[in-house]
């Protein structure tokens, strides 16, 4: 029951904090998105300024990655998100190795528990006293050395419940990172090229088409 108790102890303070981690994220996270690329989409210097202004959000500091380079190639930029997924994603699975442990080992330290209570039990009787008055303390015994299972299944599954609801929140969260990233990237490379840098408004290209076709038979 001990390892039992140490592992529940870890197992509870692990998902206790990644449940207000979790929280923090999920609040604020859409906000944070929206702003920074809405700013890309008019100003670079100000899309970063509100990526730095959001480091402490995961997807701030993933979205600032490319946006505090000089002027990269649009490879370089990709580079970038890239590598910054890869880094954020993998501290968001802080914790998981704890309760895979919680997970596997607690069903087994409650089965042995479970078998040396019985070893103790049965070990106290004797042949002559089955079916006696002599026995009802093996009995109680055995009742006793239940508990250690029942209390490591206890642990594993509460355990395995947040476990799998942590794995869809980081599935969700690598899901939002590649869709932010890629239109932070699609705005990156319409801009590439300009020598101001800044995204083109929207429309522009479309007016310069409509004038060269007007031009065209005055020409």
């Amino acid at each position: 029951m001990w390892p039992l108790l140490v592992l529940s102890v870890l197992s509870v303070g692990t998902i206790v904090e990644r449940v207000g981690f979790w929280a923090r994220i999920l609040l604020n996270e859409r906000a944070v998105v929206d702003r920074i690329l809405e700013a890309a989409r008019s100003d670079w210097a100000a899309a970063a300024i509100a990526a730095r202004k959001a480091k402490d959000q995961p997807m701030g500091r993933f979205l600032a990655a490319p946006l505090k380079l000089d002027r990269p190639d649009p490879d370089l930029f990709r580079l970038a998100l890239e590598a910054a997924a890869d880094e954020e994603l993998a501290a968001m699975r802080k914790g998981e190795k704890i309760l895979e442990a919680a997970i596997a080992l607690s069903p087994l330290l409650g089965l042995l528990g479970t078998v040396l209570g019985l070893i103790n039990s049965l070990g106290s009787i004797r042949i002559g006293d089955l079916g006696t008055d002599a026995t009802s303390g093996a009995t109680l015994g055995i009742g006793e050395a239940l508990i250690s299972t029942a209390t490591g299944l206890v642990v594993a599954i509460a355990s395995l419940a947040f476990y799998r609801l942590f794995q869809g929140m980081l599935f969700s969260q690598a899901k939002l990172f590649r869709r932010a990233g890629n239109e932070l990237e699609l705005i990156y490379r319409q801009a590439w090229g300009r020598p101001d840098g800044a995204p083109a408004p929207k429309g522009h290209g479309h007016d310069d088409d409509d004038e060269d076709a007007q031009d065209g038979p005055d020409r």
